[in-house]
């Protein structure tokens, strides 16, 4: 549990690296490719043989895109909005993955689920809710982002469930190297090569350390994920994956990149709530 809770921590608090590369010139989408790369590479050197998996299993190829996506999705959102109400919008994924396993796995959502879904979107309906408008819209770039990011998130994890047999290496490398790729792609498609010259006007000396404490810190997360996960049952998984939620939140508040109201924390309950439920039936 303490490894969950550790990789919990990471991604609470990767938003804090991700906009010092940021503010040093280097773009989230260009940190993601950095980032990801360096694990990428690293693990191709550790272990050469996952590539084979790559090429046996087709599946891995969506994985690589979906998890490409979230990541894409997530770092982007958190540098540029409010990271609390970001990530709040991102926990959204267990509202999306009753639909995405209805849709792909032919699971037939029960009441309880559907009572979290109602439960899901009336806390996403208060976060979005402007007070001058009837209807709760997206406001700006971040939430998009982030109601794109835990979409495809959910994703992710109904793919991971579909390809359970696979190596777990293999789907450690298309987690890794979707990210890699998605994001450059992302990058030269959204930035063209505006953002490539401010990357190579970046001071080194400066972004590079950060972006290396970044790559060890999510490579370790990832082999915690992986720990912790395969010695617990899933839905305690994801019930201390919560955890970032308070990491996030907390960090965010202190160091004044998120702002608190009560329709934020009233609507940002209702989703935490039903995903904690998600989780807790068999938890016990």
């Amino acid at each position: 549990m303490l490894a969950l809770a550790f990789n919990a921590l990471v991604w609470g608090l990767s938003w804090w690296p991700l906009r010092t590369l940021h503010d040093l010139g280097v773009h989230p989408l260009w940190a993601t490719a950095l980032v990801y790369g360096a694990v990428l590479l690293a693990m191709g050197l550790w272990k050469p043989s996952m590539l084979r998996g790559m090429r046996s299993h087709r599946g891995l190829w969506w994985l690589a895109l979906a998890s490409g996506l979230t990541n894409v999705c997530f770092n982007w959102a958190v540098t540029v909005g409010d990271v609390v109400r970001v990530v709040l919008l991102f926990y959204l994924m267990p509202a999306w993955s009753v639909l995405l396993a209805w849709a792909l796995l032919n699971e037939r959502p029960s009441a309880g689920a559907l009572m979290r879904l109602v439960l899901a979107l009336a806390g996403v309906t208060l976060v979005l809710k402007p007070v001058d408008s009837p209807w709760p819209v997206p406001e700006g770039l971040a939430d998009g982002l982030a109601l794109a990011g835990g979409l495809s998130f959910a994703l992710t994890n109904v793919l991971l469930r579909r390809l359970r047999d696979t190596p777990g290496e293999s789907r450690a490398l298309a987690m890794f190297g979707g990210g890699t790729v998605t994001a450059l792609v992302v990058a030269l498609a959204t930035q063209g090569g505006a953002a490539l010259q401010a990357l190579q006007a970046a001071p080194l000396a400066q972004w590079l350390p950060v972006a290396f404490g970044l790559a060890t810190a999510f490579l370790l997360g990832n082999l915690a994920l992986q720990y912790g996960a395969a010695r617990l049952p899933a839905q305690v998984t994801a019930l201390v994956m919560l955890s970032e939620v308070v990491f996030a939140s907390l960090s965010s508040v202190a160091l004044g990149a998120a702002e608190l109201s009560a329709r934020t924390l009233t609507g940002g309950a209702l989703v935490v709530l039903a995903a904690a439920l998600a989780a807790w039936p068999r938890a016990r």
